[in-house]
């Protein structure tokens, strides 16, 4: 219980938390299941080139994303490359700033330049009349991002790429298990990328995957990704290596094992967080549309310093000092903001950048429990309460 500043760990109090408690840790799995998988795979000797733990991990994410077809790759960024390559993309690719780099990243390694966009502050995606203004000659596709999971306009994107003839695709890497309109995130535009990092709320160790619907284009990226062997058309990349392992098809079944579980622990993260916090001033929940589902794998809050009297990195050394280490979520800074794109096509993006200085994630996943959430936000809580103090107390030294 923190009575005054003193109480507060970064003024020489003692921290709440006894051991730090961070952020995207990775969720609990059955080690017994995941260990009978990887013995059957040593057993059997076939632990890459798509096996069938690879095969059966496919059928399970294209079923979970009400799509045909699923290609695993070694990890999202490397899918990303993959679907750009086999839509042969040119020229501009249309990407929000606020995502991870990833998605930039992928484009320009590409020898794509990405142009960004920017959001629509209701929902944190990619403004589709921004989008439709931004679209040139030189544009060749549209990338949408499902922000922290909630799908971004996908039929409103849709109809601007469609009305300029280029193709929409959609980076969904926080999204597995959401939906749009009641339609599972995976099943929309030409084809959308999963994630399944060690952070996600389904865990592969690393990994990723293209879904689609689109047979012809599924087929060309299974081939991209095992060297170009079986392509109808040489491709003038040749191909390249982005198989999935046995290893983490396995890590991934048994996580895919206790999705809903895992799913039901995060909502209730969230519900406790919300309980705890949603009547406090100046503390804002990022929104999820409650008529969808939703993986509830991150828990973004949004800080106005006006109302709190402190700014958002200065809750976050707080926080950081309870050890409690919450974090600028994953698009923060934006990408525009960062290197090499800040100096090699400057660019203002008002809503993107208001809306990043002002976010915090903070921890949940099956680790988190609910003493640990009643304590993070009694430290919020103190500190909004006595927020121009903090503030004040900080700027002395």
């Amino acid at each position: 219980m923190k009575r005054d500043l003193t109480d507060l760990a970064l003024f020489g109090g003692r921290p709440a938390l006894l051991h730090p408690l961070h952020t995207n840790q990775p969720n609990t799995v059955d080690r017994t299941r995941l260990f009978d998988r990887l013995t059957w795979a040593l057993d059997n000797q076939w632990l890459s080139n798509g096996g069938p733990l690879v095969r059966e991990f496919e059928d399970r994410v294209a079923e979970l994303a009400g799509v045909r077809n699923c290609v695993a790759t070694c990890n999202a960024t490397t899918a990303l490359q993959l679907l750009m390559r086999a839509a042969d993309l040119s020229g501009e690719v249309i990407v929000p700033s606020l995502t991870f780099a990833a998605t930039a990243h992928a484009a320009r390694w590409l020898g794509l330049e990405p142009v960004f966009c920017d959001i629509d502050p209701a929902t944190g995606c990619l403004d589709p009349e921004r989008v439709a203004e931004a679209i040139t000659p030189r544009t060749s596709a549209v990338i949408g991002v499902h922000l922290w999971g909630r799908p971004c306009a996908v039929h409103q994107l849709g109809k601007v790429a469609a009305n300029h003839g280029i193709p929409a695709f959609y980076d969904a890497a926080h999204a597995i298990g959401c939906t749009s309109d009641g339609r599972p995130v995976g099943g929309f535009g030409v084809a959308e990328v999963f994630s399944f990092h060690a952070t996600k709320v389904v865990n592969a160790f690393e990994g990723g995957a293209i879904v689609t619907d689109d047979d012809e284009f599924a087929d060309r990226v299974r081939a991209l990704h095992n060297f170009g062997k079986g392509l109808a058309a040489i491709s003038e990349a040749g191909g390249t290596n982005g198989k999935m392992s046995e290893a983490s098809a396995a890590m991934g079944l048994t996580s895919l094992d206790t999705f809903d579980d895992t799913v039901q622990h995060n909502r209730a993260n969230y519900d406790a967080y919300h309980a705890e916090l949603a009547d406090l001033d100046g503390i804002t929940f990022f929104a999820h549309d409650v008529e969808e589902r939703h993986n509830f794998q991150y828990v973004i809050v949004e800080v106005d310093e006006e109302t709190t009297g402190l700014d958002r990195d200065l809750l976050l050394d707080v926080l950081h000092a309870e050890h409690v280490m919450a974090l600028r979520p994953i698009g923060s800074p934006a990408c525009h903001q960062l290197e090499p794109y800040r100096s090699g096509r400057p660019v203002s993006l008002p809503h993107t950048e208001r809306l990043v200085a002002r976010v915090i994630s903070l921890p949940s996943g099956t680790t988190v429990n609910r003493e640990q959430i009643r304590r993070i936000c009694s430290i919020i809580r103190f500190a909004v309460a006595h927020g121009a103090a903090v503030t004040a107390r900080r700027r002395q030294g």
